[in-house]
């Protein structure tokens, strides 16, 4: 289920907005790349893994919607600030940050976490999006405006996810700060919490590792019994029985980077169809 086609309804909302969009090569930052584009924005495609990043520049570049690829590993500090300065080279300013990057790598009790998997949930899920908050808020200081969208999560109520969820209430808290703390620029800072999303192209990479390295979840029957109890627990909240799609989240996020959301920050869009 797709939402309203914007080139069709002629929205321009986000023309010339240079827009840096993490994880754009797969999922829903693919989709929030292509919405942006749509909407008259500069797409920075931000991936660690090349062939999901050219194919998302190339996509968005025969369709006419003017984008760069910028291969960073934004889960490391000087890969977060490396992001932004390509960026600022190539458009001398970035207007909109969606810090997309994260996902759930493992799914089980949290006793069974080693220390290992519970550092990479961390990196992967909450310290990509701190990174480039940083790296993006002086460069929209200078330019005395900006507006930064987090892609949170409906997991903090949730099972068999501890230290992803812990990641994702982390960016809910760094939505609200950072909006109290920065709206004296006019930065906006808001936050869409999708719940269970329908994304067929998605691989889930350890970020310590080299690029494109995948993290294999095991595939025991006690496994599987987990995902399905997190995946009945996540239906059973809902309002709208079914999963949402990586357009309708882009939908969402698409409104809260544009100015039709210019008096509106620190707040968190629930995109999840009435979850918890």
């Amino acid at each position: 289920m797709a939402g309203l086609d914007p080139k069709q309804a002629g929205r321009v909302r986000l023309k010339d907005k240079v827009c840096v969009v993490t994880g754009a090569g797969q999922g829903i930052g693919r989709a929030v790349a292509r919405r942006l584009g749509d909407e008259g924005g500069k797409i920075v495609v931000a991936e660690r893994v090349d062939e999901s990043a050219t194919r998302t520049t190339e996509e968005l570049t025969k369709s006419g919607i003017t984008a760069i690829k910028a291969l960073a590993d934004v889960s490391t500090y000087s890969g977060a600030q490396s992001l932004m300065k390509t960026a600022l080279d190539a458009f001398g300013r970035v207007d909109v940050l969606v810090n997309n990057v994260g996902g759930t790598i493992w799914i089980q009790p949290f006793h069974e976490f080693t220390e290992e998997q519970i550092h990479l949930e961390l990196q992967r899920s909450l310290h990509t999006t701190l990174f480039c908050c940083h790296a993006v808020l002086p460069i929209m200081i200078k330019q005395q405006g900006g507006s930064i969208v987090n892609v949170g999560s409906q997991s903090p109520r949730g099972l068999y996810r501890l230290p992803y969820a812990t990641s994702k209430g982390g960016v809910i808290a760094m939505t609200k700060v950072l909006a109290m703390e920065y709206g004296r620029y006019n930065i906006r800072v808001n936050c869409v919490s999708p719940g269970g999303t329908a994304v067929n192209d998605m691989v889930t990479t350890r970020l310590t590792i080299k690029p494109g390295e995948v993290a294999k979840a095991p595939e025991s029957e006690q496994y599987k019994g987990y995902r399905e109890e997190m995946y009945n627990d996540i239906r059973n909240q809902q309002a709208l029985k079914r999963s949402g799609t990586p357009d309708e989240q882009a939908a969402a996020i698409a409104f809260l980077a544009s100015d039709d959301a210019s008096f509106i920050t620190g707040d968190v869009i629930n995109c999840s169809g009435g979850q918890g």
